[in-house]
């Protein structure tokens, strides 16, 4: 019976876990354009596919945890070894591992995206606002004095 549910909540979570999966594939594609009304539409229907994901990962570790197994993939194999589902459940959970595990990986790729994109832009601003330390040399040979912060309506 426990066996039978856990590969029922592991087999629900595909279609949110491909659905993720391609967000996250947009999602990369929106950074790249910076296209800041489609990713905050990405961010609340990850918000959703993220939470769905979680409830369903708290119920099978209830349902492992009732039966005095860890919450693990130990503790679905020792399961599975004892039921007569045992290999499609332990199949199953493979899939949807490797599917958010690709979910993982594209999200830590737009994660670095991201940073980079702060970073670049906040350099920009520095330069805008003169807050960057003069490179050049004025006529008498020695670098520029340090340029006062400007506004940018200055810049």
């Amino acid at each position: 019976m426990h066996d039978t549910n856990l590969l029922q909540l592991i087999t629900d979570d595909f279609a949110p876990a491909q659905q993720l999966l391609e967000l996250l594939q947009t999602e990369s594609l929106a950074l790249h354009g910076r296209d800041m009304r489609l990713l905050e539409e990405i961010l609340a229907q990850k918000q959703a596919l993220i939470i769905l994901l979680e409830q369903h990962g708290r119920k099978r570790s209830e349902i492992l945890a009732s039966l005095n197994l860890p919450a693990n993939h130990n503790g679905l194999a020792q399961l599975a070894e004892h039921s007569s589902i045992g290999p499609q459940l332990l199949a199953q959970s493979e899939v949807l591992n490797q599917k958010l595990a690709q979910c993982h990986a594209i999200n830590e790729q737009n994660g670095q995206s991201i940073q980079l994109q702060q970073a670049t832009t906040a350099h920009q601003l520095r330069i805008l606002t003169g807050g960057e330390p003069p490179s050049l040399y004025d006529a008498r040979g020695s670098t520029s004095k340090l340029a006062k912060p400007r506004p940018l309506s200055q810049a």
